[in-house]
């Protein structure tokens, strides 16, 4: 296990017209579990390629285990790369898959037996090593690829958004294995992924990305519930907070806490008149869209109501809704950066 730092890191492309990276600055600490989190092209997957030595940053630096090794080539680093793809050789059985990179590192016979029946076992392929990767599900080929870098015994892992390419079940499944296993070995882990759902199940924190510049980083429940700026306050949340304009800021409520007035039972609690033009039913949950005009000017809208909320709210009716006050955040409406509250009334 090893702390992963990345001090100044700038990359860039095309005779610099091209920021992938722009001054970062991050770090994983001893066995900790982070995900980069940001929409494609944001960097984060360049972020990673640089720490794994694929990419050369354009300046700053890279320390593993407090080491500097910005300048290092990729194996050593003792550094372990999954890849979206899983990058496996398809005419090779899961054992030689398995086995490659200890071949290469010239690790004797018996000592790579062991290693691939104990990573196997670990990750639940043990019957598996036979066969070859057209033979194996979306999950299994994971699996593959894990225990293939499992085996080198690294001090971080690095993963590129590895359950892309599986269905929404499986990827719920997968999602939970890969948690376990990472808890089990204590190893470091960096995940990369565009996908909030998988951000907020898997990692200790959240680094949220955009045009190459960390945005927050803090545990999933911070960055959910206290974003740093609009951009984390939409990007996370489906649906994603609720931004009002009001004298030079927005207000902003996620859409859970926006709940007919009568289900508010908070004193301190903002009311809005709500039109609603439209009522989405999902997964027991209601979705019921809307404008405000109390606060500021006219904004759409979305409340979403749990079934224990069961007022009745049809498309074409002006219902009053309130907000908990304890639940409004504010942000500066020029710069988008997180402002001081200012109390609103009832």
């Amino acid at each position: 296990m090893a702390v992963v730092e990345v001090r100044g890191l700038v990359k860039h492309y095309h005779g610099g017209r091209v920021h992938a990276i722009d001054g970062v600055d991050l770090s994983a600490g001893d066995g900790e579990y982070l995900v980069l989190l940001g929409p494609s092209g944001c960097g984060k997957t360049t972020l990673l390629r640089t720490v794994a030595g694929l990419e050369e940053p354009t300046s700053g630096d890279v320390l593993i285990g407090g080491r500097v090794v910005t300048r290092l080539p990729p194996r050593a680093r003792q550094v372990a790369m999954v890849f979206q793809s899983y990058a496996l050789y398809p005419h090779k059985t899961v054992f030689a898959n398995i086995v490659f990179p200890l071949r290469a590192q010239g690790v004797p016979p018996e000592e790579r037996h062991r290693k691939v029946r104990w990573a196997a076992e670990l990750l639940g392929i043990g019957p598996l090593l036979g066969r070859k990767p057209r033979q194996l599900s979306g999950g299994e080929r994971q699996r593959v690829a894990l225990a293939r870098a499992l085996v080198r015994e690294p001090q971080v892992f690095l993963l590129d958004e590895p359950l892309s390419n599986l269905d929404a079940k499986l990827r719920a499944s997968a999602r939970d294995e890969l948690k376990r296993f990472q808890g089990e070995i204590g190893t470091t882990t960096i995940y990369v992924t565009h996908d909030q759902v998988e951000a907020m199940g898997l990692g200790d924190r959240i680094a949220v990305l955009a045009a190459g510049k960390v945005r927050q980083v803090g545990p999933p429940v911070e960055v959910y519930d206290d974003p740093a700026d609009t951009f984390v306050a939409t990007f996370i949340g489906s649906p994603p907070m609720n931004l009002v304009p009001r004298e030079g800021r927005l207000v902003g409520f996620r859409p859970e806490h926006l709940l007919p007035v009568e289900d508010v039972r908070s004193p301190d609690r903002v009311s809005v008149p709500l039109a609603v033009d439209r009522v989405e039913y999902l997964s027991g949950d209601r979705h019921v869209y809307g404008v405000v005009s109390r606060i500021g000017a006219q904004t759409r809208v979305v409340a979403r109501l749990p079934s224990t909320v069961d007022t009745a709210i049809a498309a074409g009716e002006t219902h009053d809704f309130a907000v908990d006050a304890r639940r409004l955040r504010f942000f500066d409406r020029d710069t988008g950066l997180r402002a001081e509250p200012v109390r609103l009334g009832s």
